[in-house]
């Protein structure tokens, strides 16, 4: 199982936002991951509109954590993120069009991966991603000097 690129850009721009105290931009998110911007503002918009962060147009404004990172829980970022509902063709709620679906158990053995996988997520906060908060800092400082 792979998370999306989407997914894995929220998470990344969720622990940038909570190295720094201040608001950061699309730009610097981007150009600190060396990712692409067209991207990174659909996850920004996606990330907004589901409370992770709160988003300031124009000068002064940028992007910031909307609640402290110990509040921020990992699973149910990706849930958020990601179609975890739909995970094969035959999940409930998916358009099925697969013909041994009535006398499958897979789609039930796959939910309850997913929901083992999502639980253990539910376990962690972006505080407990962030571990040594200045050391994200640090590496983040490094890589503008170096850009």
């Amino acid at each position: 199982m792979r998370l999306t690129t989407h997914t894995d850009y929220a998470l990344r721009s969720l622990m940038y936002l909570a190295a720094h105290d201040d608001s950061q931009t699309i730009d610097d998110i981007a150009s600190a991951y060396d990712i692409s911007k067209n991207h990174l503002m659909k996850v920004a918009q996606r990330l907004a509109s589901c409370g992770f962060i709160t988003s300031q147009r124009g000068r002064g404004g940028g992007l910031k954590l909307a609640r402290d990172a110990s509040e921020i829980n990992i699973g149910e970022v990706v849930r958020a993120m990601e179609e975890v509902n739909q995970f094969v063709e035959c999940s409930p709620g998916s358009k099925n069009q697969c013909v041994v679906t009535p006398v499958c158990g897979l789609s039930h053995i796959l939910a309850d991966a997913v929901g083992a996988f999502l639980a253990h997520l539910d376990k962690f906060t972006l505080a407990d991603v962030m571990g040594k908060r200045q050391l994200f800092a640090e590496i983040f400082a490094l890589e503008t000097v170096d850009s």
